[in-house]
Order: C-alpha cells, then sequence, then structure tokens
C-alpha cells in the first residue's frame, strides 16, 4: 500500500504539474490540457478544495503520510494557478482619461442578435471607442450601430466579412463586422478576407489596411473555437491570426477563442501572437474572464483580446462585466492605446 501511495503521488504531482503549465510539456494546445488551462480560477479552486479533503484524511493515522503528500501537492497547484492569475491581473474597474493621440478600441462578441445594437451602440458611445470588433454581427446590425452611434456624435465606418453568404439565414458566427471612426482615415478589407483564401478557416475574421497606408493594420478575430473535433482547426486560425501581426504597426481585437497560455508556440521575438503582445494582461485584466457571461469573471475564460505590435503602447483596460443580462455570452473588453511615440520616456 505504501508503494501505492508513492506512485499515486509521482502521477498526482505530474497531473499537477501538466495542468498548471502545460507549456512545458508542449500540452497548451492537446485536448483535454487546452481546455482545462483556459480556467484558472477553478482550477484554483478545484486544488485548494482538494487540499482541505487530504487535509481532512490525513487525521486518520493508517493514510496519514499519503494524505499529507496529496494536500501538498494539492495546495501547491492551488497556489501555482492563483498565482499566475495574480500576476495577469484580476481587474481593473476603469479607463485612464483620454489623450489627444489615445485610440480605444473595444471588442464584443454578440452572438449574433442577441445583443440589441442599441446596446451595443450607446456601449462604444459611453466607452469613447474608436475601432469596434463585432464576431458574429451581421452587417445590417452593424450598420444598425453605426447609426445609433451617428445619432450619439459618434459616426463609424462599417467593414463585414461573411461565410457562406449564399445560405439564406445562416447563422451570425459566420459574420464578423468591424466599425472605424472616420477620424482614423479610410480603411480597406483586404480581398483574400473577402474570398476567405487567406483567412480563419471555420469563422471569419477581417483585415481592414488603411487605404493611403497612414495608420494601423486592423484585424478583427474571430478563431474557431476548440471543441474535441475541431483542434486542428483551432490550431490552423491561431497560427494565421499570428502570422497577421507580422509588422510594428497591427492591432488585432475580437474573439481568439484562446487564452495566452495557448499562444506560446506563436511568438515571434519578444510577441505573444506574432510580434503582437496582449493589452489586457499589460493592464492587469488579464485573468478576467469574457466567457461565459453566466459565470463569475474569475471563474471564466479570458478569450477575447486586444493585441498590439511595437508602435502601440496600451495604457488601460476594462471588462464591462455590467452587461452579463445584454443578450451574449461574451463581456465587451475595451483598451486604452497610445503610440509608443508619445509614451516613450
Amino acid at each position: 500500500m505504501r508503494l501505492f501511495g508513492v506512485l499515486v503521488s509521482i502521477a498526482l504531482a505530474i497531473a499537477t504539474a501538466i495542468v498548471t503549465w502545460p507549456q512545458f510539456f508542449k500540452l497548451e494546445n492537446t485536448f483535454p490540457f487546452a481546455q482545462l488551462v483556459a480556467v484558472r480560477g477553478p482550477l484554483a479552486v478545484g486544488f485548494a478544495t482538494l487540499t482541505l479533503i487530504a487535509l481532512l484524511l490525513s487525521m486518520a493515522k493508517p493514510i496519514r503520510g499519503f494524505a499529507a503528500s496529496v494536500a501538498l501537492i494539492c495546495f501547491l497547484g492551488a497556489g501555482a494557478n492563483a498565482g499566475i492569475m495574480l500576476l495577469r491581473g484580476v481587474g481593473t474597474e476603469s479607463l485612464p482619461p483620454a489623450t489627444e493621440t489615445s485610440l480605444r478600441v473595444m471588442t464584443w462578441n454578440t452572438a449574433g442578435e442577441a445583443t440589441p445594437a442599441d446596446t451595443i451602440a450607446k456601449t462604444a458611445v459611453a466607452m469613447g471607442a474608436d475601432v469596434i470588433a463585432l464576431p458574429e454581427t451581421s452587417e445590417e446590425v452593424g450598420e444598425r450601430v453605426a447609426e445609433q452611434m451617428s445619432a450619439l456624435g459618434s459616426p463609424m465606418w462599417v467593414h463585414h466579412v461573411a461565410y457562406n453568404d449564399e445560405i439564406a439565414y445562416g447563422p451570425q458566427a459566420w459574420e464578423t463586422t468591424l466599425l472605424i471612426s472616420p477620424d482614423l482615415g479610410d480603411y480597406s478589407v483586404i480581398a483574400s478576407s473577402e474570398d476567405g483564401s487567406s483567412n480563419t478557416g471555420t469563422v471569419p475574421s477581417l483585415v481592414a489596411m488603411p487605404v493611403d497606408g497612414d495608420g494601423p493594420i486592423i484585424v478583427a478575430v474571430h478563431a474557431v473555437a476548440p471543441r474535441t473535433d475541431a483542434m486542428d482547426a483551432w490550431k490552423h486560425d491561431l497560427q494565421w491570426v499570428a502570422d497577421q501581426c507580422s509588422t510594428d504597426n497591427v492591432i488585432m481585437i475580437g474573439d481568439f477563442n484562446a487564452t495566452t497560455d495557448h499562444m506560446s508556440r506563436y511568438g515571434v521575438d519578444d510577441g505573444l501572437m506574432g510580434l503582437c503582445t496582449d493589452a489586457a494582461m499589460a493592464t492587469g485584466n488579464g485573468s478576467i474572464g469574457t466567457w461565459p457571461t453566466s459565470y463569475p469573471a474569475l471563474a471564466g475564460a479570458p478569450i477575447d483580446h486586444v493585441m498590439t505590435s511595437s508602435e502601440w503602447v496600451a495604457t488601460g483596460s476594462v471588462v464591462l462585466k455590467s452587461l452579463d443580462d445584454s443578450g451574449s455570452d461574451h463581456r465587451p473588453l475595451i483598451v486604452q492605446l497610445e503610440p509608443a511615440s508619445a509614451v516613450s520616456p
């Protein structure tokens, strides 16, 4: 029995290490570890619960040693996951005051028409958003949002990409809409986004380029979810997204269906996805779950992101938890960016 206890303890220690830091074992994009590491809050609570159970069992003399070793392993697992969450940020409640050079970007997977256009427009205007990525939002809804924002004094140009648009009344997961303020100049969606020749594979993303070449490349991201039958497609999408951040002036926003734990193999130089880094993690919100709204924010998965390359610096971010009853299963993420030249020492 003593040997059995030792073997179980070793197996538990290995399992704890894998689910806590699967990147070390190159398993962060492998089922089921990809799914488990996405929700560090529940992982930490689960390990803490097992710690308490093991401590209670250690009162029984015949299994005291085994139970104590299980308690220690689970305690370390709980502490490691909680520590990682604290390092990435467990929440800020407001953005810094806007400046003359700041740019505010918002991403919100609206779950089709589950979220009213009026709610999207009022939220965007209240947050002062200049760029809005709306995965799972039709062009018609995007136009209604833009009309209402214009009526509120914040006009927007609407850009849109759809898959399978020959199918009437298809799911709006096949559509992605991007709104850009005219203050940023004219933008155009590149042809490969529209025809799907270079894009995420199952649900569409959108790459918008400044017409005059002056301004950031803006990528509205929607990667497929890592379901058991879509793991290869998911990894393809993440690689495509990383490939879009290959220059110094890129802003990527949207539903990545991945946390920063899943991105370790996609970075270039000091980047996390290509040359891009994560704005929420840099500004204290890296552990706030943006999905699903049915879970508390610290128990959810932070899968919606704003990422930028070196010409932009994130100075603040906020995940809006006050809209959990708005209809979508995602929370909006808003980030304030500044040109790196404006904040350089």
